[in-house]
Formats: C-alpha cells, sequence, structure tokens
C-alpha cells in the first residue's frame, strides 16, 4: 500500500482508504439511525448504542482536528488513559439521540478527508492519542476504530458488521504502527521470541521481542520465526481489537501456528492490550 503526493506537493491517501472511510461512516450512520432505543446496551461493553455512537461522532472529530493540525491532548498515550479520557468526554458531551450522532459521525468523518487532502507532504506528523504518526497510519487509525464500534453496535442491533478482507487491510498501517506502542510489558517482560503472523491471503509481518521491547517489521522477517501463526484476516482484528476470544477463533479453525515454538500463539494475544 503506497501513499502518493500530488503536483501541489500535497499528501494523497493510500488507494481505497479514503472511500473506506467514508463508506463505514455512512453504514455506521445507517445503523444508528435504526435503533428504536438508543439506550439499548452493547453486548460485552458498559456503553449504550447512544453512548457508543455519542463516542465515535466525537473521536470522529478529534480526528478531523489532529489532520487539520490542531492540538488536541487526550490520555498520555496508554490504553488505560485513553479509556479514562472517553469516559470523561462521555460525561460532558451528552447527546444521545440517533439522528444526530450519525450526521455527526459522517460530517467529522468528512472533515477528517478533507483535511487529509490538503495536508502538506512534507508536513510533520499528526500527534494521535496514540503518538506521532503519520498519514497513512491516522487514517488507518480512524478506520480501525470505526470498524470496532461498528462492530458493536452492529452486534447491539442484531445487525451484520462491516468488518471484511478488504477493510482489514487498510486497518494494517495502524496495526502495525501501533503494536509496541500498546504492550504489555509485564507479559512481555523476559520473553524472547521470533513470530511470523500471516494474514490468510493478505499480509505478513514479524514481531520480535526482547528485553522487553517489540519491534514490528512488515513483510516476511529475514530470521527464521519460533513461530508462524496464520489468521483469517477478520478474525485477526477482532482478536487485536479484543472483540473475539482468541480460543474461540481457534475452535472456529481461523486461527493456526506451528514453528519450533507453536506453543508460543497461545501466549500472543495476551502481550498486548487492545487499542
Amino acid at each position: 500500500m503506497h501513499t502518493t503526493v500530488r503536483q501541489n506537493g500535497s499528501w494523497a491517501l493510500p488507494e481505497g482508504l479514503g472511500q473506506a472511510i467514508r463508506d463505514t461512516a455512512e453504514e455506521i450512520a445507517a445503523l444508528v439511525r435504526s435503533a428504536s432505543d438508543t439506550a439499548l446496551a452493547v453486548p460485552g461493553s458498559e456503553w449504550t448504542v447512544g453512548e457508543a455512537a455519542a463516542h465515535l461522532a466525537m473521536a470522529n472529530e478529534l480526528m478531523a482536528d489532529l489532520a487539520a493540525g490542531r492540538e488536541r491532548p487526550y490520555g498520555d498515550g496508554t490504553p488505560q488513559s485513553l479509556a479514562v479520557a472517553n469516559a470523561e468526554s462521555l460525561a460532558v458531551f451528552r447527546e444521545r439521540r440517533a439522528d444526530p450522532l450519525a450526521t455527526m459521525i459522517v460530517d467529522q468523518a468528512e472533515a477528517f478527508l478533507d483535511a487529509v487532502s490538503h495536508l502538506a507532504a512534507d508536513g510533520p506528523a499528526p500527534a494521535s492519542p496514540l503518538g506521532p504518526m503519520n498519514r497513512s497510519a491516522l487514517a488507518s487509525y480512524l478506520l480501525t476504530h470505526m470498524l470496532g464500534h461498528g462492530y458493536d453496535l452492529a452486534r447491539a442491533l442484531k445487525r451484520p458488521h462491516m468488518i471484511d478482507r478488504a477493510r482489514v487491510a487498510l486497518c494494517m498501517p495502524f496495526m502495525l504502527s501501533v503494536m509496541p506502542h500498546v504492550a504489555d510489558p509485564e507479559a512481555t517482560a523476559g520473553l524472547t521470541a521470533r513470530y511470523r503472523i500471516r494474514l490468510r491471503g493478505g499480509e505478513t509481518f514479524g514481531v520480535s521481542l526482547a528485553d522487553g521491547t517489540v519491534q514490528v517489521t512488515p513483510g516476511a522477517p529475514a530470521q527464521r520465526a519460533d513461530c508462524t501463526i496464520m489468521l483469517d484476516p477478520v478474525a485477526f482484528l477482532l482478536i487485536a481489537l479484543g472483540r473475539l476470544n482468541p480460543w474461540r477463533a481457534i475452535a472456529q479453525g481461523q486461527v493456526l501456528a506451528w514453528g519450533p515454538r507453536p506453543w508460543l500463539a497461545a501466549r500472543f494475544p495476551a502481550l498486548f492490550t487492545a487499542p
């Protein structure tokens, strides 16, 4: 997946990413508008449909501001601090009606795309809630975030979710950039291992752990892996976002592992905290 620079020096999104952001926002908005009661609980979450939609509306606005170069502090870069920031923002932003929230989700996704289209190719990397990110990763972050909560809303409303192989591929710039930042220090302490992660029909990348540090390498790693894990792409994203139990995915044949130390596969999901 490659970025391009326009003749006027501005920066362009990787192919398909902008349309995926636009389509996902529209599909989530349709879900929200279909809710007869936004007080309905979201399975596996403390939030209601209205709270999840409000969070998405505010998050899309935050990302649009970041893409436009505005400073918007939001936590300290750790997943735990993001949870606190989410709760604080929901306590202040009280809108829970379906139509206004659906409109805001779409409008702020468009605002993000507009801001990105005017970014200078040589400008500084925007500072996201999970640290500075290049523009591909920031746009991929927005898509990934919407897909995670869109999945939650679809489950709550008993509708089909919008995650598919093509959208997972567009999430990968964010996923690869963020993994070292969301590694669990206690889980990775003392572990030395080389993983090769293969998404069925998609991307391959390496994850190396040593001395408490995590290094992610796009493409096939040069060194032989201790453990190779092959996953269905949708299962990979749902596991990474904390939406799917890894053991359930294994039981359904969505995860396979092999190599000199295949037992390391069972440890891999617990090495990271879902962003």
